[in-house]
């Protein structure tokens, strides 16, 4: 894979486009349309002439476990404590010769944890009981094709049940 991102915006049109190209293989999960792609990619196919389409999406979301005022203040205070801690190695690149760079970032640390915690326990507090949970967003497939452009799907194709032979 190039180190170009991993997702990226795609026009409209180009989706679209993309879905009407012909089927070169169907996989049920992700990673293995993406070994599909990147096979092709290792035989030297242009790959930049083809797409992965996910199929029948759905939205899932685990929910990781009750969220009270407490854990999200501690959570607010972990994600302070890291602000601060970049705060505080900021202030110490820029402080003068004499001022003790360990007390700049260790400040910088205690005061982003306090402020954070403030945050999360009123953020959670506002809620009002309304969402007393955490929990994890995906967007998942019920499957993943791999589409080619009409020139090169036969050879797409015939790579694609090579790799095929070789995981059976």
């Amino acid at each position: 894979m190039s180190r170009m991102s991993m997702f990226q915006q795609v026009p409209v049109e180009d989706a679209s486009a993309a879905a009407g190209r012909p089927v070169v293989g169907s996989y049920p999960d992700y990673p293995r349309a993406q070994r599909a792609v990147d096979f092709l990619s290792d035989n030297r196919f242009p790959v930049e002439r083809t797409a992965i389409v996910g199929t029948d999406l759905r939205m899932v979301e685990t929910v990781l476990g009750r969220l009270t005022r407490g854990r999200a203040a501690g959570a607010g205070a972990g994600a302070g404590a890291w602000f601060g801690l970049l705060v505080g190695l900021l202030l110490s690149l820029f402080a003068e010769s004499g001022a003790s760079v360990v007390l700049l970032i260790l400040s910088g640390v205690v005061y982003g944890a306090v402020f954070g915690a403030i945050f999360g326990f009123v953020g959670q507090a506002m809620t009002g009981g309304r969402r007393d949970f955490a929990s994890r967003s995906r967007i998942v497939a019920a499957h993943y094709d791999v589409v080619a452009d009409e020139e090169v799907a036969e050879d797409a194709r015939n790579q694609l049940t090579k790799l095929g032979w070789r995981e059976s």
